[in-house]
């Protein structure tokens, strides 16, 4: 027999589920624990005291043994009876060992009464007292033969259900115990449970949570108190904690959200984020991302609710079965019962009345288990009636929303529902509480204030750096949000906001009257309206690096005063109808235009800017632009850039831009290029960068385009360079670099205005004398060619500031090196043994630049 606490640790669940057993879970639990102990009760009592007591019934009945004469008949008749339990002793005589069982309650007989033998003559007198004493009728078995008896009809007069009645108890209520809380132990929703409960507990507890509650009843209210009193009669400067939280109403912000926090009290918000530490906050954020994945995992299926109706089922159904077998066998349970156990030659009785101890005892058990198991049926009856009374498979935080002005905590559904509508039964603070960490804008708040009390001014000050333009710029990457300390950073010139979803830029952004610059790269900024008017008109360039072209914001196509606008991200030609590219209208005085994407024609809407756009870059990685005819309405562009468009011939809508002056088309396909003799109608055209294409000649015609100044022809497939190209008088940069060119022709002299000359990594193996005419040379790249000798005559260059000669054939230097004046050790690129070769005064004048800089050091 195993103890009650073994039975009770069937039902031993964690305290911690406590929260999702509602009033009627637990009444049934307690409910259960008493048919429990009713039922361990009935079954050591049974156990330890059951028995039946059974008496023989005589044949002749009791009324015709009054008309016999004492003495006479009754004594013969019982004597062959007797003589049947009597033994003779050594000395012959009769002895009649008369015992009764423990129960018997017939007196003894007189032994004269037993033995035949006797005197049969008996005075008077003792007849008399033999007649006045009681006497009762002699049953004429033994005690074994009464153990006998009774452990036989035990089992054979008394009715099965008071024998088992304690252990089908038992086992009933073991089944409704485990019924009860089979949905905490099955492997398929025990463990969402339990992540379930340890989250809820850890959102109850939480700092974060009471924090913003309080906040947030602060401001109901004061809101409150507002609408019944009037605002009027409210005093503004009241710093009691109901007006901490308070919101403005005029606060000007291009979001939708239903967060009352105040933005416009910052001495008050600056002492409540100090109320919440470092490590409070990190618990806070993770619990945001838990409650966000435990959404996601459980709303997708009702598992939960379906397990946990179909145990109420099963209890309800086990309870009706226990009601209907058991209320026919109550009266089954009584005192007297008559057996006939078939053993009369073994005792000469037929038929035996028994007395069972225990049958009142267990009918009154019954009668109360009976009782036990209707209340039990009508609280399963009841849970069935809650669980289809109302749609347990959505939750809605609609009185949470009003309370809290929480407005965007979201409602959910299936098993999050559900374990949210069990918590309701046991306390809806709980439900209050979770709602907090459902909210998106509580999250950002949290986010806020943890960002500000990490991010302070003199941190950031410290992260400020100087950038190329030697311009103050500040980075931020991967930030929760923008720190209200930057806006402190009055003379910073750029801002950088990298990967920052939830950025905010506040009025305060009107204190940086230095920001001229501003990057915004994946990151869709929301700006306050009096900020956006800031920005509209001080903000000069802006750059805006995306994903999809919803993340651009809105505002950023109203920036009248925007100088440059650089959009990075995918704008394929199924997305060129949302660009909002026909919002650039407003930008009147956009100067430059720089689209790095993957389009497959110039967006026509870009003529918007055309009238006053001077330069306009297109990077299109790879993508093949077709058309390009909105390019002849941008008259006054001046830059036009065309990276990796895959071009494959010049496009002649270039040819209608007649105050062009600079033309890139970089990495395309570019084979021929005959059509370069209609850059003669570009004037203005002074700079041709056709580098890193397929080109393998220069036509002659391109001694039409008298004006160029610089030439741009490195990486492509030419094998010589024509005369036609030394015919161009103002040519100042010519790049021939990474080439086939085996020869440099004797009418490079011509190019007396050449300053800029790489022709790295060719064939070339001699250079002309006539190449030291070009006295204006102040780049020369010579490098990774098969030079064998470096003319005396480089002495000649006296202007020259970098020369490269590595990867050549050269054994040594010369001496005239020394007589290029304005070249240093910094602008020769050679081999470290080659420049050993030289005279030591010439490397000693090389290393000037060294020693300059060295000294102004010390």
């Amino acid at each position: 027999m195993f103890t009650l606490a073994e039975v009770a640790s069937l039902n031993d669940i964690q305290p911690t589920y406590r929260i999702l057993k509602p009033w009627w879970d637990v009444f049934m639990d307690y409910l259960a624990v008493v048919m429990l102990m009713v039922a361990i009760f009935a079954g050591t009592m049974q156990l330890t005291k059951d028995q039946v007591v059974c008496l023989p019934v005589l044949p002749s009945p009791v009324s015709s043994k009054a008309h016999t004469p004492p003495g006479s008949a009754d004594v013969t008749t019982n004597i062959p009876k007797m003589e049947s339990a009597t033994d003779q002793d050594q000395d012959g005589r009769m002895t009649n060992e008369i015992s009764f069982g423990a129960s018997a309650v017939t007196p003894d007989i007189p032994l004269r009464a037993t033995y035949p033998h006797t005197d049969s003559t008996v005075p008077n007198q003792e007849a008399k007292k033999e007649k006045k004493d009681p006497a009762g009728r002699k049953t004429n078995l033994d005690f074994q033969q009464y153990v006998f008896i009774n452990q036989m009809c035990y089992h054979l007069a008394l009715p099965w259900y008071s024998k088992y009645f304690p252990y089908l108890a038992l086992i009933h209520t073991i089944i409704l115990m485990v019924s009860s809380n089979f949905w905490f132990k099955y492997p398929k929703t025990c463990s969402k449970v339990e992540h379930f409960v340890s989250i809820l507990g850890k959102c109850f507890e939480s700092p974060w949570t009471t924090k913003a509650l309080s906040e947030t009843a602060c401001e109901d209210s004061e809101e409150n108190k507002q609408r019944i009193t009037g605002a009027q009669t409210l005093p503004k400067h009241v710093s009691t904690s109901s007006d901490e939280g308070s919101p403005s109403a005029s606060t000007p912000m291009i979001s939708k959200t239903g967060f009352k926090f105040s933005a416009e009290k910052p001495v008050i918000e600056v002492p409540s984020m100090t109320i919440l530490d470092k490590k409070d906050g990190e618990q806070a954020k993770a619990l945001f991302e838990k409650v966000r994945k435990f959404r996601a995992h459980v709303e997708d299926s009702d598992l939960i609710y379906k397990l946990y109706v179909v145990q109420t089922v099963i209890k309800t159904a086990k309870f009706i079965f226990i009601l209907c077998y058991t209320a026919n066998f109550v009266n089954a349970i009584s005192f007297e019962h008559v057996c006939k156990p078939k053993v009369e030659h073994l005792t000469g009785y037929e038929v035996f009345e028994c007395t069972h101890n225990m049958a009142y005892m267990l009918k009154k058990l019954l009668i109360s288990y009976i009782s036990i198991i209707c209340v039990y049926g009508f609280i399963c009856l009841y849970t069935l009636f809650w669980l289809f009374r109302i749609p347990l498979k959505e939750y809605s935080f609609e009185k949470v929303r009003e309370e809290s002005s929480f407005s965007d905590i979201p409602d959910v559904k299936n098993d999050f529902a559900f374990l949210l509508h069990m918590v309701d039964q046991y306390d809806q603070l709980y439900s209050k509480r979770f709602g907090v960490f459902l909210s998106e804008v509580s999250e950002n708040k949290l986010r806020e204030i943890s960002l500000n009390h990490e991010w302070t001014f003199e941190k950031l000050r410290q992260h400020v750096s100087r950038n190329a333009q030697d311009k103050q710029e500040l980075h931020l990457f991967m930030l929760s949000g923008v720190p209200d300390a930057v806006f402190d950073l009055t003379d910073l010139d750029v801002l950088k906001l990298e990967l920052i979803p939830e950025a905010k830029i506040p009025a305060k952004i009107s204190q940086m009257t230095n920001l001229q610059e501003l990057h915004l790269c994946h990151c869709p900024a929301k700006v306050e309206q009096t900020a956006f008017s800031f920005l509209r008109d001080h903000l000069r360039c802006l750059h805006v690096k995306f994903t999809d072209v919803a993340e651009i914001p809105a505002w950023v196509y109203l920036l009248k005063n925007l100088r440059e606008l650089y959009l990075i991200g995918n704008l394929n030609s199924e997305n060129n109808k949302m660009i909002g590219l026909e919002s650039l209208r407003e930008l009147r005085h956009l100067k430059i235009l720089h689209v790095k994407s993957n389009l497959t024609k110039v967006p026509s809407n870009i003529t918007d800017v055309a009238p006053h756009l001077t330069r306009l870059v297109v990077h299109n990685d790879g993508t093949k632009l077709l058309v390009l005819n909105s390019l002849k309405k941008m008259m006054n562009v001046a830059e036009l850039e065309l990276q990796n468009c895959e071009l494959e011939r010049i496009p002649h809508a270039i040819f209608s831009l007649s105050n062009l002056q600079e033309l890139d088309l970089k990495s395309n396909n570019i084979r021929t290029i005959e059509e370069i003799i209609s850059f003669q109608h570009l004037k203005r055209l002074t700079c041709l960068k056709l580098w890193h294409n397929k080109i393998v000649t220069i036509p002659p015609s391109i001694t039409h385009v008298k004006n160029l100044e610089s030439l741009y022809f490195s990486n492509n497939k030419l094998e010589s360079l024509p005369v036609a190209v030394f015919s161009l008088q103002k040519l100042r940069c010519l790049d021939v670099s990474y080439n086939n060119i085996s020869m440099i022709p004797v009418e490079i002299g011509l190019l007396q205005n050449l300053q800029h000359l790489h022709i790295t990594g060719n064939k070339v193996d001699v250079l002309p004398k006539q190449l030291f005419k070009c006295i204006k040379l102040r780049t020369l790249n010579l490098g990774q060619n098969c030079i064998i000798s470096l003319p005396e005559k480089i002495g000649q260059l006296s202007q020259l500031t970098q020369l490269e000669l590595k990867g050549n054939c050269l054994d040594r230097l010369p001496a005239q090196l020394g007589q290029c004046r304005l070249l240093k050790k910094s602008g020769l690129v050679v081999e470290d043994h080659l420049f050993d070769t030289l005279p030591l005064e010439v490397k000693e004048a090389l290393n000037q630049d060294i020693n300059i800089p060295f000294a102004n050091g010390i």
